[in-house]
Parts: structure tokens; C-alpha cells; sequence
């Protein structure tokens, strides 16, 4: 063969190469619950959908300049933590006694090292104390004062209490309280979570979430729990949960989708699928993000709504809410 011609297949194999290694991915959601096209304001629909694009957005910027993907996750959760739209941060539910308890994991795909902290109520963004605990800690998780303390030597941001307080989330738990009940579909909206196939070739995965509305007795859901609410394994996927962590930690839900995949070889989308349907039958309600190592997306749900997105590579992007 002439000489040329292997220079020239050598330096197109290298271009395609390169071009591959940068194939990129991420979805996020912010909760899936019992919603109503028709009593969602047209006003509030844009109002979720430019949060859930501003996250988007930062996350492709990240992703395009290399960044790698935990870094990715968490900078894109905290977009929606620091929005009172969502159950998580600052828009955080109230428990019974009137306080915010918050959770939030995270999990990489190459290590399997994960971290995560729950029942706090003074770290402005979760999800960040859940890295610091993943990478600067010998646990995984960590929960209460503890969490706080451990948080506050990792120098990151303490708030009063006071921070998390919004109105329509006080008026919430206000009404249960009334009505003397535990819950309502409706209080499962707003866990927020993400994952990512960086340029780099690895998933990660996270979610956050303020629980649930009169939650009781320190309860702790799937949010923070790993295997159950998030998940992340190169050689599967990156799974973010979202609804009645009761359920999902019943199931191991986000760690199943990864044996489904694992086991019955099955891809992402019919994994998810699969999953939620075991969750249909279980009584259980919410959704389930997921990506693969090739890029591909599920967000399965079973409620009327599931706020979510996803941006990839190839161009493709979706923002939706409602089925």
C-alpha cells in the first residue's frame, strides 16, 4: 500500500478517534408527582422549563470544556438547588416539626466511589457535602450534626436554618397538618437529581431532595441512600430517582436497573422500564433518570408528570413535564 495512503488512513482513524472520545451526555429531572397541565399556569410551566434549561446548559458548557462528570453533576444540581422551584436546597419541604431535613448522594461510575449525607438542615447545597464525603471522607454516608460538622471543615457554605424557608412550602406542611395526614402524592415533586457521560468516557450520577412534606421521626428516603435512589457503574449506567423513597429502598431500585442491565442484558430504556413497572405493582409512584455509556437516555415515570431533560453530543435535546 502506498505510503501516503497509510498516512492518511492512520491520521483519519486519529481524527475519528478524537472526535469520538468526545461524545458527551446528560439528564436531569426535578421531580415527578401528581400534576395537572391544565391548573399549571402557562407562566409556570416556562418558569420550570428555564430552570431545568439553565441546568442543561451549564452542564453542556462543563462537558465541552472537558470537565469531568461529578464536578458536572454537582454544579448542575446546584443550579436547582438554589431555586425555590424545586424540593431540594432552598425549596426544600418541611418535616413534621417544622424544620428542613435534607438529603442528597452521589455516585461515579469508574471507581464506584460514592458519597452522601442526610437530615441536615444547614448546608446551603447538598449534593456538594455529598462529594466532599465521597472524596475527603472514609465513609459514605453521613447524616445530622455530624454531616454539619464534617461539612463545615470541608469549608463549605453554612446557612441559618432560616435560609430554607419559603412560604408555599410552609403553607404546605400547614395544610397537612390540618387535615392530620402523612402525605400527598403531590409532596413527592421536586427530588431533583442528574447524571453524565463525560468526555472522558464515565458516568456519575446524583440526586437531591428535601424529602417529604411532615416527614416524621428523623425519616430518611432513597434520595441518600446508594442503590436505591442513585447509582452509577461505567459498565451499565448512571440511574437518578425521584418519588416514594419508601418504595425505591424496597426495591434497591437504582442498583436493579444496573443487574437488569448487568444480568439480562437488557438497555437502559427497558431497564428503567422494567423497574417501574416492579414499582407499579408495588403501589409505588415516581420516575427514574438513566444513561448509559454510549449515551443513551431513559426517563421513565409513572405519575401524570416528571419534570426532566437532557442535552447530548449529537445535538439532540429535550425539556418536557407532562407525559
Amino acid at each position: 500500500m502506498n505510503i501516503r495512503i497509510l498516512i492518511f488512513v492512520a491520521v483519519l482513524f486519529t481524527s475519528f478517534s478524537g472526535f469520538s472520545q468526545q461524545k458527551y451526555a446528560i439528564v436531569i429531572h426535578g421531580g415527578a408527582g401528581v400534576m395537572s397541565k391544565s391548573k399549571m399556569s402557562e407562566e409556570r410551566q416556562a418558569a420550570y422549563k428555564a430552570k431545568l434549561n439553565e441546568a442543561l446548559e451549564l452542564g453542556e458548557k462543563l462537558l465541552q470544556a472537558g470537565e469531568k462528570a461529578p464536578d458536572v453533576v454537582v454544579q448542575v444540581i446546584n443550579v436547582m438547588e438554589n431555586s425555590p422551584l424545586f424540593n431540594a436546597g432552598k425549596g426544600a419541604v418541611f418535616a413534621h416539626d417544622g424544620t428542613n431535613q435534607l438529603d442528597a448522594s452521589i455516585m461515579e461510575g469508574s471507581t464506584l466511589n460514592a458519597g452522601a449525607v442526610a437530615g441536615v438542615s444547614d448546608i446551603k447545597n447538598p449534593i456538594t457535602a455529598a462529594r466532599e464525603v465521597m472524596y475527603n471522607s472514609e465513609h459514605v454516608l453521613l447524616s445530622g450534626k455530624g454531616a454539619s460538622e464534617f461539612a463545615k471543615k470541608q469549608g463549605l457554605e453554612i446557612v441559618s436554618p432560616d435560609y430554607f424557608y419559603t412560604k408555599a412550602r410552609y403553607e404546605s406542611l400547614q395544610r397537612l397538618l390540618k387535615k392530620e395526614r402523612e402525605r400527598t402524592k403531590k409532596d413527592n415533586m421536586g427530588t431533583v437529581g442528574c447524571a453524565v457521560l463525560d468526555t472522558h468516557g464515565n458516568l456519575c450520577a446524583g440526586t437531591s431532595t428535601g424529602g417529604m412534606t411532615n416527614k416524621k421521626y428523623g425519616r430518611i428516603g432513597d434520595s441518600p441512600i446508594i442503590g436505591a435512589g442513585t447509582y452509577a457503574n461505567n459498565k451499565t449506567c448512571a440511574v437518578s430517582c425521584t418519588g416514594h423513597g419508601e418504595y425505591y429502598i424496597r426495591l434497591g431500585f437504582a442498583r436493579d436497573i444496573s443487574a437488569l442491565m448487568e444480568y439480562k442484558n437488557l438497555p437502559v430504556k427497558q431497564a428503567c422500564a422494567e423497574e417501574i413497572n416492579k414499582l407499579t405493582q408495588l403501589n409505588g409512584t415516581g420516575g427514574v433518570i438513566a444513561l448509559d455509556a454510549r449515551g443513551n437516555i431513559a426517563m421513565e415515570f409513572n405519575t401524570s408528570g416528571m419534570f426532566r431533560g437532557y442535552i447530548k453530543s449529537t445535538g439532540e435535546k429535550e425539556i418536557a413535564i407532562f407525559k
